[in-house]
């Protein structure tokens, strides 16, 4: 299992343990309205920033696998032109 299926898992877990607590709890229904709609809010920021950093992540990813890339792109044109001069030379 990956840990950001572990990681969603726990945060969805405990998402919904806070509900059931608060809507168990006796209370006034808009007092429990009310922590519902803030643990809701909690929630979504986590979420929201949980992902916000996964996009970050793969963005970094993305643009070190480009610049790899790149430079082995750049290493093989070389490779191959020194390769051509020395056949180029020993057909001379």
């Amino acid at each position: 299992m990956s840990s950001k299926k572990l990681i969603s898992g726990v945060l969805i877990g405990a998402a919904a343990g806070a509900v059931l607590g608060i809507l168990f709890a006796p209370g006034k229904g808009t007092e429990t309205r009310r922590k519902i709609s803030k643990k809701g809010s909690d929630v979504a920021g986590d979420l929201k920033s949980k992902f916000n950093e996964f996009v970050d992540s793969v963005t970094e990813n993305y643009y070190e696998a480009k610049s790899e890339t790149a430079q082995l792109f750049e290493n093989g044109k070389q490779k191959a032109s020194a390769m051509k001069a020395e056949i180029n030379k020993s057909l001379s």
